[in-house]
């Protein structure tokens, strides 16, 4: 498979990189989960063999950050992620996402279907929700984090090996080759080593979330087909999505053996149930 291609957008003042791959068929969009960035599909797009193009989200990867000293959002990627589709002249797509990135593809093919023909979920359907009774208190917290941030430093690592290590500890428990390939893509050098290109705001409490009734407005607004990848060892594998599956019209449920990213652990399994969904649709 040959190297893929780096990609930039001017996007709402910031540029937004990606990675782009050839192949034949429909183009599909792909977005990374929280904290990863576009390397998590470079094991899939070797399978897949479709033009392919992997964003890295604001404040990952090598895409540059939201303006200092304001909060982020989830729903501010929808757009950064309709308007690099602009940029890139897809009138109509496939659309897929991991874990954060399947809840920003949710949002995206609710609110523009023309824009979508397919979506793939692996791992995610939805954004993550707050109570309606919790949503003062989550507010609260998430501005007492915001002004403490100024005081917080980032690790740095005398040796990249120690990064790969670290991440393969975080969320959702990553093998050392999949970390060592996020890893690639998320340090930055400085003074004494490495250290994390990421937004320092993307660990912080969420400021405002959906409730669950507004994330059902969004699922039950798809009319894209979905297949749905889970993870047996991963989030999906305990049932936490069942019910967000009956607000969709038209879904193939894929479980399968893995963890939260099976995608790169277990590509090849993952890329042909994603063939074959594709195939039909």
């Amino acid at each position: 498979m040959m190297a893929p291609k780096e990609l930039c957008f001017d996007v709402y003042g910031q540029t937004l990189s990606a990675l782009q791959w050839e192949g034949e068929g429909e183009p599909i969009l792909a977005l990374h989960g929280w904290l990863d960035n576009a390397a998590s599909y470079v094991p899939l797009a070797g399978e897949l063999g479709r033009p392919m193009v992997a964003l890295d989200l604001s404040g990952h990867g090598h895409s540059s950050h939201r303006p200092a000293e304001v909060a982020t959002h989830l729903v501010d990627h929808v757009r950064d992620v309709r308007t690099v589709a602009q940029q890139l002249g897809w009138k109509r797509f496939t659309l897929m996402g991991h874990s954060m990135g399947a809840g920003i593809a949710c949002l995206l093919a609710g609110s523009c279907p023309e824009l979508v023909s397919r979506l793939v979920l692996i791992e995610g359907l939805g954004p993550p929700t707050t109570k309606p009774d919790e949503v003062a208190e989550t507010l609260r917290r998430a501005m007492d984090d915001m002004a403490a941030l100024k005081d917080k430093k980032k690790p740095v690592y005398n040796d990249i090996n120690d990064a790969i290590e670290a991440r393969t500890r975080g969320f959702g428990g990553l093998s050392h080759v999949a970390s060592a390939l996020l890893v690639e893509r998320a340090l930055m050098p400085i003074e004494g080593g490495w250290t994390w290109r990421a937004d320092s705001r993307l660990r912080l409490t969420s400021s405002l979330r959906l409730t669950e009734e507004q994330v059902k407005g969004f699922i039950s607004a798809i009319v894209a087909p979905v297949c749905l990848i889970l993870g047996e060892q991963g989030m999906g594998g305990n049932g936490m999505f069942a019910h967000r599956v009956e607000w969709l019209k038209n879904v193939d449920v894929v479980r399968l053996q893995g963890g939260h990213h099976l995608h790169m652990d277990a590509p090849q399994e993952v890329a042909a149930a994603i063939n074959r969904f594709l195939s039909r649709h």
